[in-house]
């Protein structure tokens, strides 16, 4: 049975998050705890200019408070306010040299020289023990970045294998799993008919770094269209629908059952539990990678909604997911600790979205390649606005230009007009990527 306190909970979610952010600063103006929780609520909600406003506030209670100063750093960075964000990030390291987090981002968000690098500090933290792996990780990042802008591709991927080594023993990621779970994807038992009328929702899905936030900032560059960010919300929704209580939210059990649910009342829960980060305009934008596994579901619950799915070249794909850091303890992302199981993700995300457009309807269901959108940008950008019923506008030409905040790694690369650097940098890394190349072609993947 669908668990009903929860979902009304999470319908009420983000309204409730701003309610309570709101009363705890007015109610605690100096306290930190109240200061720390609305600034992040905040946050979650997309709400950067009162997120930054109380880690402002929370500074002037406490000046030197490392993980406030990355934070308000952080959010800087989102806001594309890149000099504040790299004056934070230093103001913490002053304070706590081994804020290893603080050290990384500030390398990600700088040129490094053989004048001016970090080198020297980097190498002599990276040899402090570290039982969990966060330490090296971000350290080792920051030594691969460093060496990539030297232009030394092969030390920069060496450290990049270093960094990850305690993690990949922590959290092995197991393909079987992935590929259970896309089985279990295609075999939704879904009833027709009966869904939510709802043509707002527009969702943009596909693995990590292969453009989505691109596609998103193009979009709600257009005057109609709102970004809510990554919310997650269909697929929360989705399992206490279901009625699965299994601990993972997105797993065979809960697309087992989910047939079972009220598809119309799921759709309309959705869209009232993205209020109010959504409704001041006629569309938004719901950028959650994983909805890549639930199409059919969203277009059942929802069938006037888009989904748009981003798809890189394979090579392109693999290792800038190997290249990212995803801070925080998430089986969906374990496979970015090793090259070759990065490569196995990418295969199962490639035979369900190649399933997907056999089955679902091409005017709700597009797969847009990455490389296409940055060589041809006017003429797959019209056929994106055509696909989400959006008249021509030219400022979705201009997505650099858009002033919204943006909690995502492009967070730099997307205030930058379109240009071709991401594409073809796999060829940079040569023989390093043949576990990679042999994974992908052993699947029948193509390469050129």
């Amino acid at each position: 049975m669908p668990n009903e306190a929860e979902i009304q909970k999470l319908i009420r979610r983000f309204g409730a998050m701003r309610e309570i952010a709101g009363r705890a600063v007015r109610e605690n103006p100096n306290d930190e705890r109240a200061l720390y929780g609305a600034a992040m609520a905040y946050r979650i909600g997309g709400d950067y200019a009162s997120a930054l406003t109380q880690l402002q506030n929370l500074l002037r209670v406490n000046p030197t408070h490392t993980h406030y100063l990355f934070e308000l750093g952080q959010t800087l960075e989102y806001m594309g306010r890149f000099e504040g964000a790299i004056a934070n990030y230093e103001a913490a390291l002053k304070e706590e040299p081994l804020n290893y987090k603080a050290r990384q981002a500030l390398v990600q968000l700088q040129k490094q020289t053989i004048a001016s690098n970090h080198i020297a500090e980097l190498e002599r933290q990276i040899a402090m023990p570290d039982s969990d792996g966060w330490r090296w990780l971000h350290l080792g990042h920051a030594l691969a970045k460093t060496y990539e802008d030297f232009g030394d591709m092969q030390k920069s991927f060496q450290w990049l294998t270093r960094a990850k080594q305690t993690r990949r023993q922590r959290a092995p990621y197991v393909q079987a799993n992935d590929e259970h779970l896309a089985r279990a994807a295609q075999a939704m038992q879904l009833p027709s008919g009966g869904g939510h009328a709802a043509n707002d929702p527009i969702f943009i899905t596909g693995l990590p770094r292969s453009g989505t936030t691109l596609a998103d900032r193009i979009l709600s560059s257009h005057p109609d269209v709102m970004s809510a960010g990554e919310i997650g919300n269909f697929v929360q929704l989705s399992k206490l629908f279901s009625g699965s209580t299994t601990p993972a939210t997105l797993d065979a059990d809960m697309l087992s059952r989910i047939g079972a649910a009220d598809l119309g009342r799921l759709g309309a829960s959705y869209i009232e539990s993205t209020r109010p980060l959504t409704g001041a305009t006629l569309r938004f934008v719901d950028k959650a990678p994983s909805n890549f596994y639930l199409a059919p579901l969203i277009l059942r619950a929802l069938p006037n909604a888009r989904i748009i799915c981003m798809r890189r070249h394979p090579l392109d794909s693999v290792l800038s997911n190997y290249k990212q850091i995803f801070p925080f303890d998430d089986r969906y992302f374990d496979y970015v600790y090793d090259l070759t199981w990065a490569s196995q993700k990418f295969v199962v995300f490639d035979r369900l979205i190649a399933h997907w457009r056999e089955v679902l309807a091409p005017d709700r269901f597009m797969v847009l390649q990455y490389e296409d959108l940055v060589a041809n940008q006017e003429a797959r950008t019209r056929e994106l606005l055509s696909f989400c019923g959006l008249n021509w506008d030219d400022r979705t030409l201009s997505f650099h230009e858009n002033a919204a905040g943006v909690s995502t790694p492009s967070a730099r690369q997307v205030r930058q007009a379109m240009n071709n650097q991401a594409v073809g940098r796999f060829a940079k890394y040569g023989a390093a990527l043949d576990p990679a190349r042999r994974v992908l072609e052993q699947a029948g993947i193509s390469l050129d």
